[in-house]
């Protein structure tokens, strides 16, 4: 039933990358292929790979989407949810982003804690009214008895809130400060060009990597 996985072929004919290409600044150059992503017209150019570690040494790996890239990487989330409770047992995670418009993947990893709340609320605010609803409403990765659940529970909060939607207090911002970040561009014959930064101290050193 999967042969033709097998018998599938992508050769990427892209342009060498070097280190002039990506910078000295890994945190940059991620936000700088997200953007060149994005106008290369990758349908959801901030999608993120989030792969955690429960308390019992369980992997479990979803998608986020990043929303801002400072000192790390910003996600959101319900504080109560599966993977928020992976970071709280660990507090660390690894993040990859792919881009298979322009033959582009970053992986990044290292410790996560979560943001200001100041932080949370101020991009909560910038949400549409009915997502910041959905987080409210929402009892992440807790069972449900059905969709009407959801729906009554949505339904409440927007008659409780006709205007502005306070942030739950239980759905907040998380920031992965990553210790390391491998920058891949897909070339032709599988003969990838990769480097992988890794922080020493405030700086970084960084490899080239065999495909």
């Amino acid at each position: 039933m999967t042969d033709h996985f097998a018998t599938a072929r992508s050769d990427y004919a892209t342009p060498p990358l070097s280190l002039d290409d990506i910078g000295d600044d890994p945190l940059v150059a991620i936000a700088a292929w997200t953007e060149a992503a994005r106008l290369a017209g990758e349908p959801q150019p901030d999608a993120m790979s989030l792969a955690t570690v429960s308390a019992t040494g369980l992997p479990s790996v979803r998608t986020v989407l990043l929303k801002k890239v400072d000192t790390g990487l910003v996600f959101f989330t319900n504080y109560k949810s599966a993977k928020a409770a992976d970071l709280a047992a660990t507090a660390e995670a690894a993040v990859n982003l792919v881009w298979l418009t322009i033959h582009r993947q970053v992986r990044a990893a290292g410790p996560v804690e979560r943001i200001a709340e100041a932080e949370s609320d101020d991009y909560f605010a910038t949400r549409p009214r009915g997502a910041q609803i959905a987080a409210a409403a929402s009892r992440q990765s807790a069972p449900m008895r059905d969709r009407g659940e959801l729906e009554s529970a949505f339904a409440e909060l927007a008659a409780r809130h006709p205007e502005d939607v306070p942030r739950p207090k239980n759905w907040g911002g998380f920031r992965l400060t990553p210790r390391r970040v491998e920058f891949w561009q897909g070339r032709q014959n599988r003969m990838h060009d990769r480097f992988v930064f890794t922080r020493a101290g405030l700086d970084w050193s960084v490899e080239r990597l065999w495909p």
